[in-house]
């Protein structure tokens, strides 16, 4: 199944509990009716929270806890339910599931993805961006983006693989000191033990993702779930075959890259003839 979550409107942070909630029980069996009569709420209810119409309250988290296994995620995701702002709409249920994922894979070909991406970086991308965007609301996405950087350190056991393309350090996007910045944060984010960043080198005249970016990642039940970016929408990708596909490109992917030693060395190299 590929869900397209291109919704006009600019939905609140509900959402993404309401995503992760019916993630976690479509993986446990469960339908609405099934879950409600664990956690002792109606099918109406239960799906109300999934919709993001209806904030949920602690008995329902903790009792969708138990029933979903244990997980952590709903208790994780009750706290920042006022914490969203800032995120595209059809981002946030892909965003909810990052917050749970024990394996994360990423391969970029147009700009440094957001875990990545510094603070002046970031900027200068939500300057360019059209419609143009106002103060309030670059301040409210770059929040959100150093938000969701912080799972780089908060989930140390979570393993993070990103491929990038050596054309998006050359392109210098914000001038030579900005990309300067940018490369020491990735080298320094690439020093996490459950980091790995892998240079795609431009002499790679074509490699297996070359069809575009992906994103791959794998809950604590070992579901996987991939997630594809458009310029206006993007795609969750549930389907065990869809992904089984991406996987094979993903891990063709790696061993067409530069190894992590020859990464850094091509990192380097850059930033030395800046």
């Amino acid at each position: 199944m590929v869900d397209g979550g291109g919704e006009p409107e600019s939905s609140d942070s509900m959402r993404t509990f309401g995503a992760v909630l019916q993630a976690l029980r479509e993986h446990s069996g469960l339908s609405r009716e099934e879950f409600g009569d664990l956690v002792g709420f109606s099918k109406h209810t239960v799906a109300s929270v999934e919709l993001g119409r209806r904030m949920p309250d602690l008995v329902l988290v903790e009792r969708g806890e138990e029933a979903t296994g244990n997980t952590g995620a709903l208790r994780k995701s009750f706290p920042k339910l006022a914490r969203q702002p800032g995120l595209a709409a059809w981002f946030r249920r892909w965003a909810g599931l990052e917050q749970l994922a024990i394996t994360l894979y990423t391969y970029e070909c147009r700009m440094i993805p957001g875990l990545l991406q510094t603070e002046a970086y970031a900027r200068t991308l939500f300057a360019s961006q059209l419609p143009p965007l106002d103060d309030a609301q670059i301040e409210e996405r770059w929040t959100a983006r150093t938000e969701r950087q912080k799972l780089l350190r908060e989930r140390p056991n979570t393993a993070f693989s990103f491929i990038l393309e050596e054309q998006l350090l050359l392109r210098r996007t914000g001038g030579v000191d900005v990309t300067c910045a940018l490369i020491n944060h990735v080298l320094e984010i690439g020093e996490l033990r459950n980091v790995e960043i892998q240079i795609m080198p431009l002499s790679r005249g074509a490699h297996a993702g070359i069809a575009g970016p992906m994103q791959l990642l794998e809950t604590p039940e070992n579901q996987w779930f991939a997630y594809n970016e458009g310029q206006r929408a993007g795609l969750l990708v549930t389907d065990p075959k869809e992904i089984s596909v991406l996987q094979k490109r993903y891990a063709r992917m790696r061993s067409q890259a530069l190894s992590l030693e020859d990464s850094v060395s091509l990192l380097e190299r850059i930033r030395g003839a800046l």
